[in-house]
């Protein structure tokens, strides 16, 4: 009986997703225009409820100081203090709401993994599209010294860089995009390379065309498809290693509100039989396969088959 009641809300839980997927699929195409709502028309429902969930989590992470009861750091009551009024999450190891923590945790933890997912894509695609289109010595010195970065485990990478050169944002911002650039590189280089072999390339090169223009105008368009969508899978492998970062404790450093510390701070509870450990966990997986059911819709648009 047990069993089949988790499997009744299982399947109460998808049948709600789906639900508002649609809706928000219909909502979306009826202010939309032109090439966007007929793109909207053929996602998936699973594609509009990804996007729901991504809105929702910036909407959450750009009006966290409207949103939350209390300061991200206040320290409003005993130590784990149950789920009731005014605390509707409880309260962590320390007394602070959970519910506070886990909407400021959108703001820091989302937030820290977009801008190093944008600085990884930044360095390696541009030195990617650079490598292949220059050739020679240097595509085989870039390629070298990927080479030799991707053969290091990137968790323990991080883990030595960062205790290291300490654990402040920007360390971490910096280590993590440098290591997730090598991934970004690879794919670059490997798009472009069958992209600079093409006639019009060679066309723009008798033009007289400069690199830079090369790269940006003839290069960089057509290879925009794959590179949008290893964008969001390198959103989420960055947001996940930022998580085990902050529950090792070398991530996101407390006081500041992080999904994976959270975890890590309330995992006593555990042993009580209380979930609320389990919330921020389930934050970090709603996002992932939010963005996952996204890139996998603009995966099979860019790849031009048909239902």
């Amino acid at each position: 009986m047990t069993i089949l009641i988790k499997l009744l809300w299982i399947a109460v839980a998808i049948a709600v997703a789906l639900a508002a997927g649609w809706l928000f699929r219909t909502a979306a195409i009826a202010v939309s225009r032109g090439g966007l709502r007929k793109a909207l028309r053929t996602a998936p429902l699973t594609a509009a409820f990804g996007m729901l969930v991504i809105l929702l989590y910036i909407l959450v992470a750009i009006f966290a100081p409207v949103i939350a009861p209390f300061a991200e750091r206040e320290v409003v009551g005993g130590q784990f203090l149950p789920w009731e009024a005014p605390y509707i999450l409880g309260t962590d190891n320390l007394g602070r709401d959970m519910f506070t923590r886990l909407i400021y945790g959108a703001r820091n933890t989302v937030g820290i993994a977009f801008m190093t997912t944008a600085l990884a894509f930044a360095i390696g695609s541009i030195l990617g599209l650079l490598a292949a289109t220059v050739g020679g010595w240097m595509d085989q010195f870039l390629s070298r010294v990927v080479d030799i970065l991707m053969a290091i485990p990137s968790l323990i990478f991080s883990l030595l860089l960062l205790t290291i050169f300490g654990t402040s944002v920007v360390t971490l911002i910096l280590v993590i995009a440098t290591i997730d650039s090598t991934r970004v590189f690879r794919l670059a280089r490997s798009v472009a390379q069958d992209i600079v072999v093409m006639d019009y390339i060679e066309a723009a090169k008798l033009r007289g065309e400069g690199l830079w223009r090369l790269i940006t105008r003839e290069i960089l368009p057509n290879a925009m498809a794959p590179l949008v969508a290893e964008f969001g899978l390198r959103f989420c492998f960055v947001f996940l290693m930022i998580s085990a970062l902050s529950f090792l404790g070398v991530g996101v450093q407390p006081p500041t509100a992080d999904w994976g510390s959270m975890v890590r701070e309330n995992a006593a509870l555990i042993t009580f039989g209380d979930v609320t450990p389990l919330l921020p966990a389930g934050a970090i997986a709603l996002l992932t396969v939010a963005v996952n059911f996204v890139v996998d819709w603009m995966l099979h648009r860019a790849s031009g088959l048909k239902e």
